[in-house]
């Protein structure tokens, strides 16, 4: 095929198709305020990947939604998959230091090679379509969905077994749910991006459970009864078999006190059976739950297809790991990078860190998010463990919280004397000062802040950038 140039002249590079993918629709760094939710549609995603050779068709997926925990519990499928001798490709959003993060295979992001071949396949027919969006006075393909589209395409010329697929906002309209599923698996669902998916946790379930496929397994850990209702109510509709946390498996703790970089469990299938004991390199009782999920999923795969023996589902969980997901950057002083961002999200990293032993007095926060989060009710969350917050924002996307409207919200959470830094570095090194070499220092509350932040402390010597 002849190499795809983006002007027509110089030969395409990792920088020139990141600065063509960039030009489009990008919802993830919209402000707030803009115009989003006219964005989602799968008809041009249909078309755009109809253009590309629907690469979707050539591969069987595994499919992920939910408010929290589907990045994780994709990680933990994909290794346990993998551990079986599969090859297993997993797409994941956002990244938090590279967009190679999102696209991997093996557990490998992909290389530049492939990513512009990738790319190579998709552009011409990115053109084409925007040609007819233009005649037609209509949007062409965004930003995610042309990312999508390159994921499927470079998992369709690895020709892997499996493709392990997060959605990226919601389930229903989201454009990975062109897939072909043979399992679904819906996580935590809480109020999230309600100025796309809803106001209610009943409307944003139905969006979630919009990747439910006819006769299609599903297995859930989603426990608010009102979300619950919703997934049962449309996967009885589709015919679909599911499993649900609760009624059809178990999970219980293996120890007593939690592990800060580990977490041990029981699982039960049904309640009151024991199945076996797991272990997962992610710290936190939230973990445990993904990690069921994940296991289940892997039990609900085509018996004629896929063999996943108890060794791997063990060996796969204990090495699947996260970027900022409680993820450990020092130890003294202990540092820690968590992407909660939202009350859910928050609520898991309170209750994780509050229940571990040993934890200093002094707790300080590092607090940045995107302006059309609950912020009031995250930073309301926070106070329940820590004992100071530094409020910053990050300068990598415009959806970032203004200063002045996060130290509105954390008065209004209770914060007596909320701290504020211009940037994630000037936040970082006022929360050691004010840790004084013992007190834990938590950043998070958003993927951008995570990736910034981690920037600040690599750049210093006491510590090391360990992002692996």
């Amino acid at each position: 095929m002849a190499e795809h140039e983006p002007d027509g002249n110089r030969p395409l590079t990792r920088l020139r198709a990141l600065q063509w993918l960039d030009k489009r629709a990008n919802f993830e760094r919209m402000p707030v305020g803009g115009s989003r939710s006219g964005g989602f549609t799968l008809s041009r995603m249909r078309q755009l990947l109809q253009a590309s050779g629907d690469p979707q068709r050539q591969f069987p997926a595994a499919h992920l939604a939910g408010t929290k925990g589907k990045g994780s519990a994709a990680t933990m499928l994909t290794r346990m998959v993998q551990a079986a001798g599969y090859r297993v490709g997993c797409y994941l959003s956002p990244h938090v230091d590279r967009l190679e993060e999102r696209i991997m295979i093996g557990g490998r992001p992909i290389a530049t090679a492939d990513l512009l071949a990738a790319f190579r396949l998709v552009m011409p027919a990115v053109e084409r379509l925007d040609r007819l969006a233009a005649r037609r006075k209509q949007p062409g393909p965004t930003w995610f969905e042309i990312l999508t589209a390159v994921a499927f395409t470079h998992f369709a010329r690895r020709r892997v077994d499996l493709a392990v697929i997060e959605t990226g906002l919601g389930g229903r309209l989201d454009a990975t749910n062109l897939c072909q599923p043979v399992v679904s698996v819906i996580t935590c669902i809480g109020l999230d991006h309600m100025d796309v998916l809803g106001d209610t946790i009943e409307k944003i379930a139905a969006e979630k459970a919009g990747i439910i496929r006819h006769g299609c397994p599903v297995v859930s850990v989603a426990t608010d009864p009102a979300a619950a209702a919703v997934i049962a109510s449309t996967a009885s509709r589709l015919q679909a078999p599911l499993q649900v946390l609760g009624r059809d498996f178990q999970v219980s703790p293996s120890v007593d006190r939690p592990n800060l970089h580990a977490t041990s469990f029981t699982l039960e299938c049904p309640p009151g059976s024991r199945c076996g004991s797991y272990a997962t390199a992610m710290p936190g009782w939230h973990q445990a739950i993904n990690a069921a999920a994940a296991i289940m999923a892997v039990r609900a795969l085509p018996p004629s297809d896929f063999t996943v023996s108890e060794p791997a589902i063990r060996r796969g969980l204990r090495k699947a790991r996260l970027p900022a997901r409680i993820e450990w950057l020092s130890e003294q002083p202990p540092v820690l990078l968590d992407a909660a961002h939202n009350v859910s999200s928050m609520g898991a990293l309170v209750e994780t860190l509050g229940a571990a032993n040993g934890l200093p007095r002094r707790r300080i926060l590092v607090f940045a998010a995107s302006g059309d989060k609950q912020l009031v009710e995250i930073l309301r969350e926070a106070r329940r463990l820590f004992t100071a917050v530094v409020l910053t924002r990050y300068a990598t996307n415009p959806r970032a919280a203004t200063l002045t409207n996060l130290r509105e919200a954390a008065v209004q959470a209770g914060w007596r004397d909320p701290l504020a830094a211009s940037s994630p570095a000037e936040a970082v090194d006022l929360a050691r000062k004010l840790a004084a070499g013992r007190g834990l220092i938590c950043v998070a509350g958003s993927f951008f802040l995570a990736a910034e932040a981690r920037a600040a402390l690599a750049a210093t010597d006491s510590c090391p950038d360990r992002h692996r």
